[in-house]
């Protein structure tokens, strides 16, 4: 009876563990992650010693962010945050463009920038995207090209991360396949966009958008250990110190588990993507009087527990 007993209670602890294990590869290892130079020029990732409310850009402008280094596949459950504390003397973009294999973007997804573009809201998620080499650092400069130096604007968007492969992810999965989130700006030339003289009779998307370093994103990767499925944040974006973006994330009209579970139907959903989720109200294509981006401008956009990326236009 006592080994009857004893190998029931054995095939539980199996069972439990194993269950422990399936979840846990659910969620990378870290709780927040950075890339960044140390003090001996060479690049690493790691998970930023974060207390309280403190943010890493935060931190980094008090010069007193540090990190514990993450080596191996940041993505992979067999990824190991280290005991070796390094300081950071440079924040980059928390993935390498060698990293990403596509940057995904929705079009039309907060409520009140709908109603700022006199649009209706889309049946489903508008979405397209820009290659790889609009990956920029999360404070470099800007490099505008000369055909984008009219009607150029801003969109600041909270961005997901995909840490995991998958292909027709059902929503109520999607929690499995997203890393975390982080902060980008979606960069625009709108006359390429939306002018009939140079976009045609339809908006086209990839273009006005798609030049080289038009996605700067950053300044870290925190999980959605943290933020959940379906984060309520405060966005904003300042240009030159001015808000022209103030909102939560709430006033999405397609939140993270229906944008992951649509990009993936049909479409295998690559590691390392990262997804635009919409840009909300106050851009310069929506005012009265538009306030274009101009040679020299900063624009800062942050969310709230994630951080803040800031990044100068200039004309090249």
């Amino acid at each position: 009876m006592f080994v009857g007993f004893f190998s029931f209670l054995f095939f539980y602890f199996c069972l439990l563990n194993n269950t422990y294990r399936n979840i846990t590869k659910m969620s990378p290892v870290w709780n927040r992650l950075i890339r960044f130079i140390a003090a001996d020029s060479k690049v690493y990732y790691g998970e930023p010693i974060i207390s309280g409310d403190s943010t890493v850009d935060n931190l980094f402008k008090a010069d007193s962010l540090e990190a514990k280094i993450v080596t191996g596949d940041v993505f992979a459950d067999d990824a190991v945050v280290t005991d070796q504390i390094v300081k950071v003397t440079k924040l980059l973009a928390p993935l390498s463009k060698e990293e990403i294999p596509i940057i995904k973007c929705v079009g039309l997804n907060y409520k009140a920038h709908i109603a700022e573009g006199g649009r209706t809201p889309p049946p489903y998620p508008s979405i397209f995207i820009k290659p790889t080499h609009s990956h920029a650092e999360a404070f470099e400069d800007i490099p505008i090209p000369k055909l984008a130096y009219e009607t150029l604007d801003y969109e600041g968007e909270l961005t997901i991360v995909i840490g995991k492969t998958g292909k027709d992810i059902p929503i109520e999965k999607v929690g499995e396949y997203v890393a975390g989130y982080t902060v980008a700006n979606d960069v625009s030339c709108r006359k390429w966009q939306r002018d009939p003289k140079y976009a045609g009779g339809v908006p086209q998307w990839c273009f006005s958008k798609g030049f080289d370093k038009f996605a700067p994103f950053g300044p870290a990767i925190v999980s959605n250990k943290i933020l959940g499925d379906r984060p309520a944040l405060d966005l904003k974006t300042i240009v030159n110190g001015e808000v022209r973006q103030s909102t939560n994330t709430s006033d999405l009209l397609f939140h993270v588990p229906e944008i992951v579970s649509f990009i993936s139907q049909g479409t295998t959903l690559e590691k390392g993507t990262i997804i635009m989720t919409g840009t909300p109200a106050g851009v310069a294509m929506g005012m009265k009087t538009p306030l274009w981006l101009n040679n020299n401008d900063v624009v800062e956009v942050e969310v709230a527990q994630i951080g803040k990326i800031s990044n100068k236009m200039v004309h090249a």
